[in-house]
């Protein structure tokens, strides 16, 4: 296939366009730099400068690919991230660019389109198994994330194959998150957002990669995908401890929580328990995780 890939230096992307390529699609990679050219172009894409909210110029540069995969994102750093005025771009490229590379694509007559999303917009499901037909529960600061499913509905009503990957918490080498958490835990700090037996579902940035190339061959829908073994905040703490050879002997903010996620949103997304389901995909895709659980994966994360 050829592939117009957005987002192809990012958290996922980096991961993503090998794994295109070693599937032996040729990939188109939107670069706006002319440093992030350069690596695109030594990783074997060929790069492109284009704006990714112009929907006609979009459709010139997309023209001739037979899918989108559409993984761009602004996500702000840690110590950023709880001010709202910090997620503007990411929400501009939510709303504006993925309805315009959608659309885009209708235009072009590009017949897929593969699409970022998130399970954090999830309702709160305790010890309860999450499929792709559960509830969300959205704050409105968050509505962005689905905008830009909707935006693959609407091309997926004009007749083309429409694909949202619905990714759990990434985590692996180059993610702030992680690397904010392994810092705690060599101090025998564990991170814990939440009820000490909820859950979270993770997945290491690697298989999210691997993931958005399988996603090439999946029917149009939605899938969630994260890795086979959620667990619960506690145990994410103690893999964390396990990972650096520190076992935790505080954590934070444990039973602070409430004062923490308190006009904070993007805190209390992630103090839910998310037990995120991960079938539709692997039976769709045939693709499975190599970190099966976030303990492996922690363990591969400190070894690199």
């Amino acid at each position: 296939m050829r592939v117009f890939l957005t987002g192809g230096t990012g958290a996922v992307g980096r991961y993503a366009l090998p794994a295109l390529l070693e599937a032996g699609h040729r990939v188109t990679a939107v670069a706006r730099s002319d440093g992030k050219a350069a690596r695109l172009s030594a990783a074997g894409a060929t790069p492109v400068k284009v704006s990714i909210f112009d929907r006609a110029a979009l459709a010139g540069a997309v023209a001739g690919h037979d899918a989108i995969v559409n993984l761009a994102t602004h996500v702000p750093p840690l110590a950023r991230a709880g001010r709202r005025s910090a997620w503007a771009e990411h929400d501009r490229i939510r709303r504006e660019a993925s309805a315009a590379l959608a659309g885009a694509a209708e235009d072009a007559g590009v017949g897929r389109v593969v699409q970022e999303a998130i399970t954090f917009t999830y309702a709160d499901h305790g010890d309860a198994w999450i499929d792709e037909d559960a509830p969300f529960d959205v704050p409105d600061p968050f509505a962005t994330a689905v905008a830009a499913e909707e935006a693959v509905a609407r091309f997926r009503a004009a007749g083309g194959t429409g694909v949202v990957l619905r990714f759990a918490s990434f985590y692996g080498p180059g993610s702030d998150q992680t690397e904010a958490m392994l810092r705690w835990a060599r101090r025998h700090v564990g991170f814990l957002l939440g009820r000490p037996g909820g859950y979270i579902s993770s997945i290491h940035l690697a298989d999210a990669g691997a993931a958005a190339a399988a996603a090439l061959a999946v029917p149009a829908g939605t899938y969630n995908v994260a890795d086979d073994e959620p667990v619960t905040k506690r145990e994410l703490a103690a893999a964390a401890g396990e990972a650096v050879g520190a076992r935790p002997w505080v954590h934070v903010p444990g039973p602070l929580t409430p004062l923490v996620v308190r006009g904070q949103p993007s805190a209390a997304l992630l103090a839910r328990s998310h037990r995120v389901a991960n079938r539709r995909f692997r039976e769709a895709a045939g693709w499975a995780p190599r970190y099966p659980s976030v303990r492996e994966g922690l363990r591969a994360a400190v070894a690199s």
